[in-house]
């Protein structure tokens, strides 16, 4: 049984490993050239992600790149002292296994994990998907496949084709991020430098492995924002206009926009779909649930969402039918939850008021100070994602004993293309 994926971020590399165990063979079309190394920022695998990362083999390499912050001070607007707060108190509080590690390197680890068995098309694009199962390329010829799977993010391509416009499923939640990379300027090791203000949050940190830094603004917005989002220099602009004159050192990172590498600006924007399948196609991570980058635990849902999706195609025997709905199933109270914490996270990260900016800088001392016990009662009572991410389950899907073999093709290979026949 031939299966397409659009995207090799994170969602589409973990459903391709699972499928190929699973005895499927499994091709993957990525519209950039070469796998992505765009910067990005870091993001929180939980427990459930983690549990499955260890039976992909994959765990060590991912605690390996873990950023290793484990400090943040936070200055709040207007006040005079900063707050410290120890970092790995309320992680362990939060989770009883957590990593933090950097969207790339992860993204780079899953790929890995699977470009062995699974077929990759690089530098090309889904552009038409019909009933029966063709797909047409923008470079390749027309295939068929039995399934075709969208795991091409908030703005999947495969959503729009089959689905339709974005904006009949998207939510704007009233907030927008902006992440660049810089130089670590502030010479951070394991910590976490942020400045909080009423509706802006700015943090900068490293990891132990980087030679540079990010920087990730958060700040609200009573309207969306006309910007184009190809439009890079109309972005830099809202991002100055939002955070200059917060603090010095924020004003230093907003000088650093015209020269980074990588710079990323978008809405945080929930995807709301009653159903993430038609026909032969189906959606998995920020494609069909997207709780809203930076602050809904997208990546774990992501990861989660991949394996159980690949798990409940095996249990059917490849029966999309059957398969599809269970899979929604599966997935449907996990992806209300995360969507809940998400405004809840949003709210929180971004205060509304003085009080929540107090609120926010206190809480957290307040917890990393605690013994472990008490800490992590504290946060369980006041954080959505903590108890959302532990309370998450899935079942356990068998994989077949052996993989079937597939193999990379970068565009411009030769002998490259689709070899799905």
């Amino acid at each position: 049984m031939r299966i397409l994926v659009s995207g090799a971020s994170i969602a589409g590399p973990v459903l391709a490993y699972w499928l190929t165990r699973h005895g499927f063979s499994v091709t993957v079309v990525e519209r950039a050239p070469t796998p992505r190394k765009t910067g990005g920022h870091a993001v929180d695998l939980f427990r459930p992600a983690m549990n499955i990362s260890e039976k992909m083999g994959v765990l060590p390499r991912i605690e390996e790149r873990a950023t290793g912050t484990n400090r943040m001070t936070v200055h709040q607007e207007s006040a005079r002292r900063p707050v410290r707060v120890d970092l790995s108190k309320i992680f362990s509080a939060a989770s009883d296994r957590h990593v933090e590690v950097m969207r790339d390197d992860l993204s780079e680890i899953y790929y890995d994990a699977a470009r062995g068995d699974v077929e990759y098309i690089f530098d090309d694009s889904i552009t038409a998907i019909s009933p029966d199962g063709e797909v047409r390329f923008e470079k390749a010829a027309p295939h068929r496949f039995d399934l075709v799977v969208g795991a091409d993010g908030l703005h999947s391509n495969v959503r729009r084709l089959v689905f339709g416009d974005e904006s009949r499923f998207s939510a704007f939640t009233g907030a927008y991020l902006g992440v660049l990379t810089l130089p670590n300027i502030s010479a951070l090791d394991g910590e976490l430098l942020m400045h909080v203000g009423v509706g802006r949050t700015v943090g900068m940190y490293g990891a132990r492995h980087l030679g540079d830094a990010r920087a990730l603004f958060l700040f609200r917005s009573e309207r969306e924002l006309d910007y184009h989002h190809h439009d890079v220099p109309r972005q830099k602009e809202l991002l100055r206009g939002a955070f200059g004159g917060m603090h010095p050192d924020v004003d230093d990172w907003l000088d650093e926009l015209d020269r980074t590498p990588a710079f990323y600006f978008d809405s945080i924007t929930q995807l709301r779909m009653d159903t993430w399948s038609r026909g032969r196609v189906t959606l998995v991570g920020d494609a069909g649930y997207c709780p809203g980058p930076a602050v809904g635990g997208s990546t774990s849902l992501a990861v989660v969402g991949a394996y159980v999706l690949a798990g409940e195609l095996a249990r059917a025997g490849g029966d999309h039918e059957r398969a599809f709905p269970a899979y929604e199933r599966a997935m449907a109270q996990h992806v209300r939850g995360s969507c809940a914490a998400a405004l809840s996270a949003a709210k929180t990260l971004i205060p509304t008021s003085r009080l929540g900016v107090r609120g926010l800088a206190q809480g957290a001392r307040l917890i990393s100070a605690l013994p472990a016990g008490p800490s992590r009662a504290l946060l369980r009572l006041t954080a959505k994602s903590a108890r959302l991410y532990n309370s998450m389950t899935v079942d356990d899907y068998l994989p077949l004993p052996t993989a079937s073999r597939g193999r990379d093709r970068l565009a411009g290979d030769p002998g490259g293309g689709l070899g799905v026949g």
